[in-house]
């Protein structure tokens, strides 16, 4: 490796922000599925009952909007979660093709205790490693550059479609 390479793993290059970002990102998940195995629920199962546990009933397709899963991911994450019955689908009151998806009592049980705990786990980790200004501070520049690339991969897609 060159000078010039290793030199932009350093410093706080573009490179070195992503590396620190992408292996801080991932130790961060990796104490978050900790936090969370003893339940036997994968992360998106356990990311849709947090998100039923907050906003209430959903449709399908918008549950996998919140937590970032695709359409056929989504329904067998929700097909799992209602075999175990956590989860149940019915029907809209307005439109008879859209189906709801709702929290069962065992389901709502469940997220609350084990999201208490998940919350927990998490303050720990973050009160550990760091202030409250520092936590706002981290916060408000992760938005920053998320907001960026985000912008960024927006402008691109509309580029190239045309």
């Amino acid at each position: 490796m060159s000078v010039d390479e290793l030199e932009s793993l350093t410093g706080g290059s573009g490179v070195h922000v992503w590396l620190v970002l992408w292996k801080a990102a991932q130790a961060v998940e990796a104490y978050a599925k900790r936090s969370i195995e003893h339940l036997e629920l994968c992360g998106s199962d356990f990311a849709v009952l947090e998100a039923l546990l907050h906003k209430g009933p959903l449709p399908v397709n918008e549950i996998g909007r919140k937590v970032l899963l695709t359409s056929g991911s989504i329904t067998v994450a929700v097909d799992r979660l209602e075999t175990k019955g956590l989860v149940e689908r019915r029907a809209h009151a307005a439109d008879r093709r859209a189906r709801i998806v709702h929290l069962t009592k065992e389901g709502r049980r469940l997220i609350k205790r084990a999201y208490a705990e998940h919350a927990a786990d998490m303050e720990r980790l973050a009160a550990a490693s760091l202030t409250t200004a520092e936590r706002k501070t981290l916060i408000r520049l992760l938005k920053k550059i998320g907001y960026e690339a985000a912008a960024s991969s927006e402008h691109s897609d509309k580029e190239s479609a045309a």
